[in-house]
């Protein structure tokens, strides 16, 4: 997976966002056709310090609302899942990027 939002940002430097409340977040997205539904990840993202996470999920979200709930019966409920997770931040994965990093 690609990181996105971390163009020009050092190691150190992005270790000291870190430190101050910045996360990587994956997105959640559904997509449906009539009896067949997908139910994907985002990229992950680089929210940081004082940066609202759902906001950055938001084309995730609307790619959701648009196009998840078609699929008969997971549609409807992927689509309230995803949306629920979009809209609660993403689903944190710093700890995951950070021991990845420290094990390279």
């Amino acid at each position: 997976m690609k990181i996105k939002n971390i163009e020009g940002l050092t190691a150190q430097q992005l270790q000291r966002e870190v430190e101050s409340g910045g996360k990587f977040v994956v997105y959640q997205y559904t997509i449906s056709i009539v009896v067949m539904t997908f139910r994907n990840a985002s990229d992950i993202y680089f929210v940081r310090p004082g940066e609202q996470a759902w906001v950055k999920g938001l084309p995730y979200t609307v790619l959701t609302l648009l196009m998840g709930w078609w699929g008969i019966p997971w549609g409807p409920i992927y689509s309230v899942g995803s949306l629920y997770r979009n809209l609660s931040g993403g689903h944190d994965v710093t700890q995951e990027i950070l021991a990845g990093e420290q094990a390279a």
